[in-house]
């Protein structure tokens, strides 16, 4: 009993620290895969709620939009990582991910919390244009413009925002928007603390070991000389990003792990991957 009491004088120093700061994490679809998923990271998210941290929460669902369009027959495809997104395939992904909006909402909501969610639609929060940086590829779209007002009245009423990254555009277009950069943009917006990209991965890997901790040259570098690839490189580009505005440190863990997302902010050795300015 005294050992487990020990551990609340531990984390002491991390609460005083983070009391009343903004957390933005980001999931992807594969880390709330179930329902039993869905409930430890609610408790986790719910458990930071309550020790004074502020979280938002915002998610993804690529393989569950790919698994809907496979179910309906539509094709399927990508270019440089993006999917190509026309109106019908716009459509479904607005569905799934309102879908999977409202599930991690009731979610958060059973373990105590009060989360509502929303879109990037809801009060023009997140303004997109067309991102033609890869070409057109159809309803992709480039955050242009973060209105917080929203999430900031949502905040001071303490409940959790669980956001679906979909963007408000000219004549009421619907813009389907990478996670990892709506996060980003959401946290740079916010001077969040942290921003906490959870994945299906450890972290950031060098030669199959995990690297703990970077500066944004030492993954300016990881960049350039192409030691990262697939998925990580959006997450690098991201954080490189976030940390060159006003967020303090970004951290990629692996989501799959129900604990890691508490022992990366309480513990001074981390599990994952943290990235900071120096």
């Amino acid at each position: 009993m005294r050992e487990k009491l020990q551990v609340l004088f531990e984390i002491l120093p991390f609460l005083r620290e983070f009391h009343n700061r903004i957390f933005v994490i980001k999931i992807g679809g594969n880390v709330v895969k179930n329902e039993d998923s869905k409930k430890l990271f609610a408790k986790s998210v719910v458990l930071l709620k309550y020790m004074g941290i502020k979280p938002v929460v915002v998610h993804g669902g690529g393989p569950e939009i790919t698994q809907m369009m496979n179910q309906l027959g539509m094709k399927v495809a990508f270019s440089n990582g993006y999917r190509v997104t026309d109106e019908k395939t716009m459509h479904v992904v607005e569905m799934v991910l309102g879908k999977m909006n409202k599930e991690i909402v009731t979610s958060l909501n059973n373990e105590g919390a009060k989360a509502v969610g929303i879109s990037g639609k809801d009060a023009s929060f997140l303004f997109t244009s067309k991102d033609l940086s890869n070409g057109d590829i159809g309803y992709v779209g480039k955050i242009e413009k973060v209105d917080t007002e929203l999430v900031e009245v949502l905040l001071s009423k303490d409940y959790i925002p669980v956001i679906a990254p979909i963007g408000f555009g000219e004549e009421g277009r619907s813009y389907n928007i990478n996670a990892d950069t709506a996060a980003a943009e959401i946290a740079k917006s916010l001077c969040a603390e942290k921003l906490l990209l959870l994945t299906d991965v450890d972290g950031v890997l060098k030669d199959g070991k995990l690297i703990s901790y970077l500066t944004v040259r030492d993954a300016q570098l990881l960049l350039e000389e192409k030691v990262v690839e697939g998925g990580m490189i959006p997450k690098i580009q991201c954080a490189i990003d976030a940390l060159r505005s006003n967020v303090r440190s970004v951290h990629i863990i692996n989501g799959n792990d129900h604990l890691s997302l508490l022992l990366e902010v309480f513990t001074l050795e981390g599990v994952g991957t943290m990235i900071k300015n120096g």
